[in-house]
């Protein structure tokens, strides 16, 4: 199993995109979805471009200072696009360094150089955070499993109160990308009030 520690991409010198340049655009890099200001309001590319037949099974999150497990889950039937509804109570805006613990893919019969993902995190319109992950080779045909760590910064109680107020409200783009084209995305809104 890999082990990977995120980067908080500062974005510094990244110029600014939007959604609807992006969709225009042929090929979609890494440095286009940095540049993005808010999330994503439509997919920004179609399963079929994920030629690469990847594919995530299963993860689980948890808190890398206690270990306790604060979420789980396996691969639901596809729909061709990912996009996950995350519940979870208020003290898990407490955790400060999470482990996506178990992140288990398999890939196609074509091997993957550069496999790269780009996650990034909003209230509303504000970046919280963006993350950076490089997962490197992987051979074709191939189950595969790393460890991603996620460092978040201290958020305000201000912040935190409207975060639990308003659930789904927090929402996060991942970004997949193999060699600095992107491949796929998935979407997750997430809900800290302890209920669905």
């Amino acid at each position: 199993m890999k082990v990977k520690k995120g980067c908080n991409s500062t974005d510094a010198g990244v110029p600014v995109t939007t959604e609807e340049e992006l969709l225009a655009n042929t090929v979609i890099t890494p440095e286009d979805v940095l540049g993005l200001q808010k999330i994503t309001e439509n997919y920004l590319c179609g399963p079929d471009e994920n030629v690469y037949n990847i594919d995530f099974t299963r993860f689980k999150i948890r808190d890398m200072e206690t270990g306790t497990v604060l979420f789980e889950i396996t691969k639901p039937p596809s729909t061709g696009h990912n996009m996950l509804l995350f519940s979870s109570t208020a003290s898990y805006l407490d955790v400060r360094t999470l482990g996506a613990a178990l992140v288990e893919f398999t890939v196609g019969d074509m091997p993957i150089d550069n496999f790269r993902m780009i996650e990034r995190h909003y209230f509303r319109e504000k970046l919280l955070k963006s993350f950076d992950f490089e997962f490197g080779f992987c051979m074709p045909s191939s189950k595969n499993t790393c460890e991603h760590i996620y460092e978040f910064p201290p958020l305000s109680e201000e912040i935190m109160r409207e975060m639990i107020l308003h659930p789904y409200e927090t929402q996060s783009d991942s970004f997949y990308f193999v060699d600095n084209k992107l491949v796929m995305h998935n979407k997750a809104d997430y809900s800290y009030s302890g209920g669905p």
